[in-house]
């Protein structure tokens, strides 16, 4: 019988932290959420209650904007949380902790890359190749779907984790081939060993948060609502 695996990015991060935290690939940096990233963590959170998800169990990365993400659904509904390490973001080597103005301001190609969509993130010194990075996500999701072969699964990790297992399933080769919103529902079918890619950067419930809860919320998206946000190309 097939069931679904849900890929939940995380929600905004403080870009203005400089908090690290040691993984077994290296220190890597560890935000908090922003206000705006709480503020998406309760619009998703409301949003799963109200999902019809069957005998569902839920995964996270270990690092504190995922865990921040996950806990106004998880905590409300009594739900145990499961941390992998194996579904934290591509480590980065000397990128890690950097401004994303400083790191492209550091070399012209890389500018040259991000304008015409190719992915920067394998030219970090030291950093983690796209190889063992896809092969880590892969693993570590096949995994979770082997230990629990019923019900569905969310995943609460970040934007290159999604792209890794989704890129694998669709047999892409690029290691990133889409820039997932926060907070946005990425689903796969799963019937045995068969994955199918069911829907991609769903972020409905920040663009009309009315249809997932019982009274009118002001969308995250409306006139003056998203002031001061800039790109988040980095995670």
């Amino acid at each position: 019988m097939s069931r679904v695996l849900y890929l939940i990015r995380h929600g905004r991060s403080d870009f203005g932290s400089v908090e690290m935290s040691p993984t077994a690939r290296g220190d890597q940096w560890d935000p908090p959420l922003s206000e705006e990233g709480r503020r998406q963590a309760n619009a998703l959170a409301a949003r799963l209650r109200v999902m019809e998800l069957d005998r569902v169990t839920v995964y996270c990365s270990p690092l504190r904007r995922t865990r921040e993400t996950v806990a106004p659904w998880a905590d409300a509904a009594g739900i145990d949380v499961v941390f992998d390490d194996d579904l934290i973001e591509a480590h980065i080597g000397g990128w890690e902790g950097l401004p994303f103005e400083e790191i492209v301001a550091s070399d012209a190609n890389l500018v040259h890359r991000i304008r015409n969509q190719q992915a920067i993130w394998s030219h970090a010194p030291g950093g983690e190749s796209e190889g063992n990075f896809r092969a880590r996500v892969v693993g570590a999701i096949d995994t979770i779907l082997a230990n629990r072969p019923d019900g569905d699964v969310v995943v609460v990790a970040h934007g290159g984790v999604i792209n890794a297992f989704c890129g694998e399933v669709l047999g892409l080769s690029n290691a990133m081939f889409f820039l997932p919103e926060n907070t946005s529902i990425n689903s796969v079918m799963v019937d045995g060993d068969r994955r199918t890619v069911r829907f991609l950067n769903d972020i409905g419930h920040l663009t009309d948060p009315q249809l997932f809860g019982d009274h009118e919320e002001p969308s995250l998206y409306s006139p003056g609502a998203r002031e001061a946000l800039e790109p988040d190309p980095k995670e």
